[in-house]
């Protein structure tokens, strides 16, 4: 059976459907340089969701701009210097903020984890990571080789 569908009945698979979830999710995002949707799921319920952008109540990168872009930063470095969390950071916000338990999770990205967020899903117990679009960081792939985190790319 092939990931897209299932041929008995023209259904998306779990993974499909989950990921074309987290992809809709990223479409709230308000950061200018990249699009990102997280779904956290359990026993195929979703249990929280998130995308890239600001903390609730500050301005907007889209009416304020981008501060990495101003500063030169290129991707992948320097994350501290933005003004947004991340996609998996506020799916797993949301759930501590509304007492969620999310140990044994999955985890839907539409980007591979960075670091910060590998160290962050890793510690909140989540037991698999699928994403669809790469991001290069080794030390977020030797993080999760040694974490025991299963990691499938959907493609």
């Amino acid at each position: 059976m092939s990931s897209k569908t299932n041929k008995c009945n023209a259904r998306p698979s779990w993974d499909d459907y989950f990921m074309k979830i987290a992809e809709e999710v990223a479409s709230r995002t308000t950061c200018l340089r990249r699009s990102v949707g997280a779904v956290l799921v359990k026993d195929k319920r979703i249990l929280a969701t998130g995308y890239n952008g600001v903390p609730s109540g500050i301005q907007h990168c889209l009416d304020r701009g981008c501060l990495r872009e101003q500063l030169g930063i290129p991707s992948g470095e320097r994350h501290e210097m933005c003004r947004g969390l991340h996609a998996e950071q506020n799916a797993i916000i949301q759930a501590a903020r509304y007492g969620i338990n999310i140990d044994g999770c999955v985890v839907y990205c539409t980007t591979k984890p960075c670091v910060q967020c590998t160290k962050i899903l890793i510690n909140a117990g989540v037991t698999e990571i699928i994403y669809k679009g790469g991001y290069p960081d080794e030390l977020a792939d030797e993080m999760l080789a040694e974490s025991g985190i299963e990691v499938r790319v959907l493609s």
